[in-house]
């Protein structure tokens, strides 16, 4: 075999891979006579020039192709470790780079295509292209071996005490593979202790996706940051940049206040001013009065009350959260005060619970979202499965109201104590009902309307979370299943819903100190299964269907004036949303889009008047409970994790 490839040496010329010459060479080293020549073939590439012999040899495998690039795994690391082994011993070096405190042989060529900072200077004109020597002032001996050793060798050995230095030499000599080296070895060993160090380098530097990464741990671990030494030499830019940010993790506005209170104090005569500036990104209306004096300090107070400009800005700050119900007394315009949203990692959670999916039963499964980072996370399950349930957060518990359990109408229900992460059952409603609506009000849970398989119910029933105990009020003036509720200015809204014939257009409005019901203006369009929310002090209704399909249309009743406007619909029909407001914002969790379950989530913002997407539920869903509660993101993973190792 081997002769006859060697009397056909001339004209054809391919490349394969040795995987498809291995016959071929366990066939050539049977004979003792080629054995001899195999260290000096080239398997990888031959010549061919009979076109028979060419076919025959192409046809034998199937995937054999005419041509197929061959890159041996270790061609590159075998030939650069050679060039070191060249450099080590001087072998074909022809410059010398002198550095403080050392100087090293090395090769120009190898240089030129590793370092960017020496093609330039061998490319251009300087005097350095055409010397045997080049000396670099400001690097030391030591970084510039390890720069070396990293092009040659592709290895460095980094370490917290080397590598700014290496960070500073792989940026003067633009080795960016190094640089991105440095900067994930810092990125991995971020901690409250280093961070604000790592943050110095990283703006040293110019090191911006490391300078990303720490800004975003400082926000995450703030509380534990401000314990350390470092936080009181931070600048002021750097302060009001972290305070002014909504994502700053803190578990209340107590904590920016403190950690202000803190800096401030540490340089007390040169910074007390900055107060000005700081106390406008301080959110007062979130701040209980008693905490905001109990925090200003008897010097500074002094220091404060000399300086008028900082002193007047001090009484501001106080008006904002004496009157922190600007809707009484309509104080915000005499003082300017403009309502400040809560930051993300202090708005509270949105829980979708229940409701059902394409496969036709209904949930136990439950739902959170987390706004700070954008995600819904699952928690315990409750006992029953339940759609078209009622879901209500009430003293920072969430109830579970009513439902269809898949076979059953369900009266009872249900209650989730975040703090413990379990649900567990309390004291059942007086009727079996789905498509059951549900609010808190003055410290009691009304359940209004729904239906079960044979009416609508226009009866209302309120739990008192006190007594644990349900009694039926005054009922609506129309049956209305598949109804919305919500409350606002101590009243209940109702809001739609269905009267065993059609969808309705009407909404009335529950006094608790009357315990009556008046009607209100229509909405625009008829609606049943919408979801209701109030915010910013009016009450948006969204989606729902009306008689015939599910609708994307939203619109929005002012009481002041009682009417209702169209705003801004959502980017796709939802029949059986969810809805709850958090943040100033309006979310919409799920539904139907008269296809589909949904587990898309849209949120309104009335200031941008405009929805926008935001992180997909785990599971598509409609029917589901959606509703606002006042509790930690971080409590309810830590209790759920809890559980779940308790189970295994």
């Amino acid at each position: 075999l081997f002769l006859k490839l060697a009397i056909y040496l001339h004209r054809r010329y391919f490349i394969v891979k040795k995987f498809k010459l291995q016959s071929l060479m366990m066939e050539a080293q049977s004979s003792r006579f080629v054995a001899r020549f195999l260290p000096f073939i080239n398997w990888e590439c031959f010549l061919v020039d009979n076109d028979e012999l060419w076919e025959t040899f192409k046809n034998s495998s199937p995937d054999f192709a005419p041509k197929v690039d061959a890159v041996p795994e270790k061609h590159f690391s075998d030939s650069f470790e050679l060039l070191n082994e060249f450099k080590l011993s001087g072998f074909l070096c022809d410059i010398t780079i002198k550095v403080e405190g050392g100087e090293f042989r090395c090769h120009k060529s190898v240089l030129a295509a590793t370092i960017p900072y020496f093609r330039s200077m061998f490319a251009s004109e300087m005097k350095e292209s055409h010397q045997e020597e080049v000396e670099i002032r400001g690097v030391s001996a030591d970084s510039f071996k390890r720069i070396l050793d990293f092009v040659y060798t592709g290895r460095v050995t980094l370490t917290m005490e080397n590598v700014q230095y290496l960070l500073c030499t792989s940026s003067f000599f633009q080795v960016d593979n190094l640089f991105h080296f440095c900067e994930t070895f810092l990125e991995q060993r971020l901690s409250p202790n280093n961070c604000l160090w790592i943050r110095k380098i990283s703006l040293m530097y110019d090191c911006q996706y490391l300078l990303k990464c720490v800004d975003e741990y400082i926000f995450e671990h703030f509380k534990e940051v401000c314990e350390v030494p470092d936080f009181l030499e931070i600048t002021f830019d750097h302060l009001e940049q972290l305070i002014s940010d909504s994502n700053l993790n803190v578990s209340s506005e107590s904590d920016v206040l403190a950690a202000v209170m803190k800096w401030v104090l540490f340089d007390m005569d040169a910074r007390y001013r900055c107060l000005v500036d700081l106390f406008t990104r301080i959110r007062f209306q979130h701040l209980p009065l008693a905490l905001l004096l109990r925090s200003v300090d008897a010097d500074l107070l002094r220091k404060i009350c000399s300086d008028v400009q900082v002193h007047e800005k001090l009484i501001h700050s106080l008006m904002t959260v004496l009157y922190q119900d600007t809707s009484v007394l309509n104080v915000a315009n005499l003082l300017n005060i403009k309502p400040t949203l809560p930051r993300k990692s202090t708005a509270g959670v949105i829980f979708c619970v229940g409701g059902r999916g394409s496969h036709g039963f209904p949930f136990r499964s439950v739902e959170v979202y987390d706004w700070r980072r954008d995600r819904w996370f699952p928690v315990c399950s409750m006992i029953y499965q339940r759609r078209h349930v009622g879901v209500v957060s009430a003293n920072g518990m969430v109830y579970a109201v009513g439902g269809h359990s898949g076979t059953d109408h369900l009266s009872s229900v249900e209650v989730f104590d975040p703090s413990i992460g379990f649900w567990a059952s309390t004291a059942s409603m007086n009727t079996n009902r789905r498509g059951i609506a549900t609010a808190h009000l003055e410290g009691a849970i009304y359940a209004v309307g729904g239906l079960d398989d044979s009416a609508c119910f226009s009866k209302v029933e309120r739990y008192d979370v006190e007594m644990v105990s349900w009694s039926f009020v005054s009922r609506m003036n129309v049956p209305r299943g598949g109804v919305g509720v919500t409350t606002l200015g101590g009243y209940l809204f109702a809001i739609g819903g269905n009267n065993g014939t059609s969808a309705l257009d009407s909404c009335e409005r529950f006094s608790p100190y009357l315990n009556r019901w008046t009607t209100i203006a229509s909405m625009v369009q008829r609606r049943a299964g919408a979801g209701v929310a109030a915010l910013n002090g009016m009450i948006y209704a969204v989606g729902g269907f009306d008689d015939n399909s599910p609708l994307s249309s939203v619109e929005r009743y002012d009481p002041a004036l009682d009417i209702w406007t169209m705003v801004p619909p959502m980017s796709c029909p939802r029949g059986g949303v969810g809805v709850a407001a958090m943040g100033g914002r309006l979310y919409a969790v799920g539904g139907h889009d008269g296809t589909n379950y949904l587990n898309t989530v849209e949120a309104f913002d009335p200031v941008e008047n405009k929805w926008t997407p935001v992180a997909s539920t785990l599971h598509c869903r409609a029917g589901a409970g959606v509703a606002w509660c006042d509790c930690s993101v971080e409590m309810l993973i830590s209790k759920t994790m809890a559980i779940c190792r308790k189970s295994v």
